[in-house]
């Protein structure tokens, strides 16, 4: 292996985590990566004073040359988009995983590309503002002004409470045995007064409403209404999706669902429910 390999491999982790923070898409974030490598591998010769510094700005900037191209495709998206979950450990511990949280990711979204970029650069992954306007080629009064209004952005809808993993992997399980189950009973016990549901099928995969519904009866029943379509045989595992406890609905071995719920401050409801069916958002949640 050549120095210039090991170098990059050295650097992976972070860099695959940088990019997804700033793209929100598994696949998105594997192709950056390799456009990543490809420049790193024809730099003009001479040693590198700092291959991090160099690594992350080529990942950063392409990474926003496809932030604009994955904007174009949501423009035209069949349906609600949301998040592509990265249903898998992050040993880098340089990352909070708090970040990748589907609440925080959402919010994300909502954010400028530059902004995100800011954000998360400095708010995870701990740069000044000095070496971002560096790694983005920005004067650092317009980094400090993105990133104070993204941070202001950020800080008023990031949702206020974390559940404990143990009781929302209890109250997750809970729901789906209630919904796979049809129990409107059940289901109207766990479900929150105000509680929102999000659904991504992209118009491939079951979308169970292609707008957000809310409230605790009309999502009860679509789901009681659901019971009937469901295929007989759901098998329910149970994952860390970055920041969140996660579930995976599976036929024989192939994923048909991932739910992510966020629940009420004392942990008894769920207030929000997020359900992704699209088969390319799915690979990784087995």
């Amino acid at each position: 292996m050549s120095d210039s390999t090991e170098t990059f491999l050295d650097h992976r982790e972070l860099l695959f985590s940088v990019i997804y923070s700033m793209l929100g898409s598994v696949a998105d974030t594997e192709e950056v990566l390799q456009e990543t490598w490809l420049s790193w591998e024809s730099r003009p010769g001479g040693p590198v004073e700092s291959p991090r510094a160099y690594l992350v700005r080529i990942a950063a900037n392409q990474a926003l040359a496809r932030r604009a191209a994955i904007n174009r495709r949501k423009e035209t998206y069949a349906g609600q988009w949301l998040p592509e979950l990265l249903v898998e450990e992050n040993s880098d511990p340089a990352v909070r995983t708090e970040s990748y949280s589907m609440a925080m990711l959402v919010v994300l979204e909502t954010l400028t590309p530059l902004e995100r970029a800011v954000f998360v650069l400095h708010e995870v992954f701990g740069y000044a503002h000095t070496e971002i306007a560096e790694i983005l080629d920005r004067r650092p009064a317009a980094i400090r002004q993105l990133a104070h209004r993204a941070r202001e952005h950020v800080h008023a809808r990031r949702p206020r409470y974390r559940a404990d993993p143990k009781v929302c992997r209890e109250v997750t399980q809970r729901f789906l045995d209630a919904a796979v189950g049809g129990d409107l009973e059940a289901l109207l016990r766990i479900l929150a007064p105000d509680v929102t549901l999000w659904t991504d099928g992209g118009g491939k995969g079951p979308a169970w409403s292609p707008h957000p519904v809310h409230g605790r009866e009309r999502i009860a029943k679509l789901f009681a209404a659901i019971h009937g379509h469901l295929p007989g045989r759901l098998d329910i595992r149970h994952r860390r999706a970055g920041g969140d406890s996660a579930a995976v609905l599976f036929l024989d071995d192939s994923p048909l669902a991932v739910f992510v719920l966020d629940l009420t401050p004392d942990g008894g409801q769920v207030s929000e429910i997020y359900s992704i069916t699209n088969p390319d958002k799915l690979p990784r949640a087995g």
